[in-house]
Parts: C-alpha cells; sequence; structure tokens
C-alpha cells in the first residue's frame, strides 16, 4: 500500500500547522563573561533515548528534478536525525508518522498540492504500522516523494482590506509584492505573509487588535490552479494609554515607562513598540524584556502597556587583548556598574597596558587608564550624557604622549541607523619626539559628530554600510593658536549568495587639519596611519610626512581598505586583503604622494562573540626599519 497525502477534491480546504519541540539540554561548555566558546548548539546534543535504542538507515528519493529535494530533506526529520538511533521501535515510527505532516508542508509551501508522500519502514508503510511492532535490528527507512506539478494563484482577494496609509511611515509592503497575485506560484508561504501584512497594514493605522478572520483556499487539481480569500478583522482604533512596569528590583519603574516613550493618548503605533523595546534594551539593564498590549481597547479607546521586565546582576567584568609581531601583546580590563542610582546610571572603569613587545622597562610601556559615567534619557529618552577622564603614557616610534584628557556631552539617538554626539574636550600632554624635542600642549575644543550605521553585525557585518562625519575644532593655549580637524570614513559590504559565504568588504578613511605648523600642533591630532587599524603591515601610527629619517604627523589623511572574506566550514573563514594610506604635509589631500601598501592574507574562528582574527601582512612600500612581515591577533573583523 502506498500512503498518498493528495488532495482528492477539486476544492480542498486545508490548514497551516506549526509544531513545536521542546530542546534538549545543553552540553557543558566554557564561558568567560556570558559568552560561551567551543560549547555545541542544542541541535548538536545527542537525543535522550528512552528504552532500547533503534538505529536506521533511510533512502531519500524525489521524482523529477523540481529543485525541491534540498527542502524536502530539510523537513525531515527521519532525514536529519539519522546518525542518531531512535528511542527504541515506538520512537522510529512516531518520528516517521511525524514527517508525513512535514513534508506534505514543504510541498505546500512550494506550491505542490499534487504530491505524494511515500515513507515505509522495512517495507511497510508507516502509518499502518502499529507502535508496538517490532522492528529489524538496523532498520531500513526508505522515503519517496512525487512533487507533482507547480500550482499558480488563480484568484487572490483580501477582504476589509486596510486604506492606503496618509502617513509614508505607515506604508507596509504589498501582498502583491511577495507574490500573492494571479499567476504567481501558489506557495502556502506567501498566503501567509500576505494574511501577515494585511493585519500588520491595519496596525499601522492604529487597529491594534486587528487580526484574521476565516481564510478560504481551494486547490482545482484539473487547472492546477489556486483559489484564496483573505478576510480582515481590524476592530477599533486605538491609542495608547497609561503604562505599568512590572519586576523591577533596583530600576525606578517611572523611569523604564519614560524611557519607553509610549505617550498616553498618542495613536497605537507597533513601530513606537518596537522603538521602545530598542530604547529600553539599549539600557543594559535587563536580562529579559516584554512590551504587552492590555487584553482589551478601553471604551475610551485607549490601550493599556505592560513592560514585563527583569534585571541583570549590577556589576560586570571584562577583560581583552590584542597581539602583533610588531605591537606586542597589549591587555585590558574594565569593571562596570550598571544602575548606580536606580536610572540606568553606568559608571565604566578601564585600564589597558599594551606595547610590551621585547622591552623591559616599565617606562617603554603604554598605559591608558580612566572612567566614564554615562546617564541615560537627559531631555528626551533617546538622549543620553556622559562624561569621562582618562590619563595616558602612550609610547610611539614616531613621539611619546604623557598626559590627562576629558570630555563631556550628549549623544542622541535619531533612529535605529543614525546617531549624533556633542561634546566639550580638553587635554593637557607632554609630547617628546626626534624632530621637535619635548613640547607641552593644553587645548580644549567642541567635538561634533554623525554616525549612520546599517550593519547588520558589527562583530562581523555581511551587509550594510557604517558612515562616520567627525568635525573637532580646537583651540591650543600654550601657543595661542586656533585649529579644526575633519574626519569622514565609510564601510560597505556586500555578500554573494544567500548565505552570505563570500563576502567583500570595503572601507575608505580621509581627514584635514586647518590651522598652524605641524610643528605647533599636537602630534595626536594632526594625521599618522599604519597598524593593524588601517594598513596592515607597518607598525602602529608609523606612516606620515618624512622629515629626514624621522616621520611626524601630517595634515591630511587618506585611507583605503579592501577585504575578501570567506567561510570554509561553520566556524573557519579566509580573507585576503589590500590596504593603502597616505599622509601629507598640507591641509588637502595629495594623491600623488608616496601611497603605501599593505598586503596580506588571514584567517578567522568564528565564535558566538565574533571571529577570531589571524591576520598576515607584508609592506608593499617597505622602508628602513620595517618589518618584513607583521603578525595581527584580536577579536572582530578588521573593519
Amino acid at each position: 500500500m502506498r500512503c498518498s497525502f493528495r488532495a482528492r477534491s477539486l476544492a480542498a480546504l486545508w490548514v497551516f500547522g506549526v509544531v513545536t519541540a521542546t530542546a534538549p539540554t545543553p552540553a557543558a561548555a566554557f564561558e568567560l563573561f556570558g559568552f560561551k566558546f567551543f560549547g555545541r548548539d542544542d541541535a548538536d546534543e545527542t537525543d535522550t533515548v528512552i528504552g532500547e535504542p533503534q538505529p536506521y538507515t533511510v533512502e531519500f528519493e524525489v521524482s523529477g528534478d523540481t529543485g525541491d529535494e534540498g527542502r524536502l530533506k530539510a523537513a525531515s526529520s527521519l532525514w536529519k536525525e539519522r546518525d542518531r538511533p531512535a528511542s527504541g521501535a515506538a520512537g522510529l515510527i512516531a518520528r516517521a508518522r511525524g514527517d508525513y505532516r512535514n513534508l506534505v508542508y514543504a510541498l505546500y509551501a512550494s506550491a505542490r498540492y499534487g504530491g505524494t508522500v511515500s515513507i515505509t519502514i522495512d517495507g511497510r508503510q508507516a502509518a499502518d504500522i502499529p507502535p508496538d511492532a517490532p522492528l529489524s535490528e538496523t532498520a531500513e527507512v526508505k522515503i519517496a516523494v512525487d512533487p507533482g506539478p507547480l500550482f499558480l494563484f488563480d484568484q487572490t482577494l483580501i477582504r476589509n482590506r486596510a486604506p492606503y496609509p496618509t502617513d509614508r511611515k505607515d506604508t507596509v509592503p504589498t501582498p502583491e509584492s511577495g507574490g500573492f497575485e494571479p499567476g504567481q506560484p501558489a506557495r502556502s508561504t506567501v498566503i501567509l505573509q500576505a494574511e501577515s501584512r494585511a493585519v500588520e497594514a491595519w496596525r499601522q493605522q492604529g487597529y491594534a487588535k486587528a487580526k484574521a478572520g476565516p481564510r478560504s483556499v481551494t486547490a482545482n487539481h484539473p487547472n492546477e490552479t489556486v483559489d484564496a480569500t483573505l478576510e480582515m478583522q481590524p476592530g477599533r482604533k486605538a491609542h495608547f494609554g497609561p503604562t505599568d512596569v512590572t519586576g523591577t528590583e533596583r530600576m525606578d519603574p517611572r523611569f523604564v515607562a519614560y524611557m519607553a516613550g509610549l505617550k498616553p493618548g498618542e495613536e497605537f503605533d507597533p513601530d513606537a513598540v518596537k522603538r521602545a523595546s530598542t530604547r529600553l534594551a539599549r539600557l543594559d539593564v535587563f536580562s529579559s524584556l516584554r512590551i504587552v498590549e492590555d487584553e482589551t481597547i478601553g471604551p475610551d479607546g485607549s490601550l493599556p502597556m505592560h513592560i514585563l521586565v527583569s534585571e541583570r546582576k549590577l556589576h560586570r567584568i571584562g577583560v581583552g587583548g590584542s597581539f602583533s609581531t610588531i605591537d606586542g601583546l597589549g591587555l585590558e580590563a574594565y569593571w562596570l556598574h550598571r544602575n548606580l542610582f536606580g536610572r540606568a546610571e553606568q559608571l565604566r572603569i578601564e585600564g589597558r597596558v599594551s606595547n610590551f613587545d621585547n622591552k623591559t622597562n616599565p617606562e617603554d610601556f603604554t598605559y591608558r587608564a580612566g572612567a566614564t559615567f554615562t546617564k541615560p534619557g537627559v531631555g528626551t529618552p533617546d538622549s543620553n550624557f556622559s562624561a569621562s577622564a582618562y590619563a595616558e603614557r602612550e609610547v610611539l616610534d614616531t613621539y611619546t604622549k604623557t598626559g590627562v584628557s576629558g570630555q563631556a556631552g550628549f549623544t542622541h539617538q535619531f533612529s535605529e541607523a543614525l546617531q549624533a554626539r556633542a561634546y566639550l574636550t580638553g587635554q593637557h600632554a607632554q609630547f617628546e619626539d626626534d624632530v621637535y624635542g619635548t613640547r607641552d600642549f593644553t587645548t580644549g575644543g567642541f567635538l561634533g559628530a554623525f554616525t549612520y550605521d546599517t550593519r547588520n553585525n558589527i562583530g562581523n557585518p555581511s551587509r550594510g554600510h557604517y558612515v562616520d562625519v567627525t568635525a573637532l575644532p580646537f583651540y591650543e593655549f600654550n601657543y595661542a593658536n586656533a585649529a579644526a580637524r575633519f574626519t569622514a570614513e565609510a564601510r560597505t559590504y556586500y555578500g554573494v549568495g544567500g548565505d552570505n559565504r563570500l563576502i567583500l568588504a570595503g572601507r575608505a578613511k580621509i581627514g584635514t587639519l586647518f590651522g598652524p605648523s605641524i610643528a605647533q600642533l599636537p602630534p595626536d591630532q594632526v594625521f599618522f596611519t599604519g597598524g593593524g587599524g588601517s594598513v596592515r603591515g607597518y607598525p602602529y601610527r608609523s606612516i606620515g610626512v618624512e622629515v629626514g629619517n624621522n616621520v611626524v604627523g601630517g595634515k591630511s589623511l587618506v585611507e583605503g581598505n579592501v577585504e575578501l572574506r570567506g567561510r570554509i566550514t561553520e566556524t573557519i573563514g579566509a580573507v585576503a586583503f589590500l590596504d593603502a594610506g597616505a599622509v601629507g604635509a598640507n591641509s588637502t589631500p595629495d594623491f600623488d604622494q608616496n601611497v603605501k601598501f599593505g598586503a596580506g592574507v588571514g584567517l578567522r574562528y568564528f565564535t558566538s562573540v565574533g571571529p577570531i582574527r589571524f591576520d598576515v601582512a607584508v609592506p608593499l612600500e617597505k622602508r628602513d626599519g620595517d618589518p618584513d612581515f607583521a603578525f595581527y591577533v584580536g577579536i572582530g573583523q578588521a573593519f
């Protein structure tokens, strides 16, 4: 007997279902500050076997060349779990019976409603085998699927559809743009997506309790077509009511409601709820967070909102490090208090020691220590105030700096992608170099910046763009000079293929500085390039304006980087890169100046905190004193 799941009538009503499973307990793994390394995912854990394990072999056959074989195998538990024994004969039979449904749903998702599915165990159709039937020692499972013809939409209709929005922000992609129209493949996923979009169109216009009504889907087998009718039930229009907060311990619940920004009386907007969730998550105070609408809209049209939270521990400690054969080893650590006064005020104390290399004298190391205080929600829920102070000694080949610095100001988040910063800055430092000797500088300035960031992953992006534009006018008091420093940086990422196994990444940066001569400017404000974050293969900040046998900073900067990133396995990747950089003595970049190039290759080991980076670079414009090659280790992509 062959079990067929084909609709036999001209008009067959079918229902979509959702299958859930209980995740097994994860195996032990090494964790550091909440991040898991070298552990296996839940999907990799061995199922708990109840009773005598039942091994089996499986053959999977798909008729025709429809391109569905991969999707069907991915839907089959028998195929995915083929290397693991079932929980006895009954477990294998149950797994097979579940696969009838899984495979039929997969066929529906491919717009194939006339297919057949056959699953046999030891030559018998699985649907006919009693749960207590004995099986052979290693059962033989055969899965045969005939996808059948591709069905197309003949008629598509959405009753009680939302009107076109008057506000462009309320626009939702149309069901038709997703394929819900006559002549397109009648995939079940397209029908569900169309229904979801039609509901969301009502919710975007304030109808918070909009839902889908009865769905009518009929398949006409002789014509190989599908008619689909969806009905919307928008309900009443709503506006935000009061917001209450549950689960706070140290946090002020009134501040949590303020930061959510759901103002009573304003029209209900699911985008506002999403922004509220993002804003609250950005506070880094909650381990779990949910914003829930009340079940009913009040008689006056108000919809109360409920915020359910669970707080994180107050303190956090972190460590990090980097290494290159040029700049040596760098170690850093921080201590964070994430809720000083009950309104998510943060205090971060951090320190860094680097430039160990082969040096033994502590005076040759680079030190940096300081603290940053951040208070969110100043003025608006999207504005933060922060103030920081640092003391540092930086020892480089081009100069040595010893000084203190500080800044205070505001950050405003205009949208999820756009941020602005405005800070007052100040610094007093002493610099030593081989060209100008010992000089003291005291500066005060104003830093303004805009950042636009649409990267899908900051540590390992595969798509999106990043743009940062910064202006820093400042006054230097010792020499009584005014100056202004400007930089613009752009990064872009392009993934090839649906799984982004090959990524082309690019970065460009330019800078210019207007003001007095280089001799009267602080060396950390003029431009240098070189090192792991700019032109690999050269020492950090070693490329500048050449003065005899020495190098000083310049008044213009040009940098460019191109990387080709490939993923070899799920955890291993490879990179090939070319870097370029140049520094000019004048404020206007000179593209004819001596550009330095570095090239190399690298490996990436992907972890839950981002890729661990191993790069080897060669300076293509090697100077006296430059290394033959440089080796870099760090966490995250180079840019």
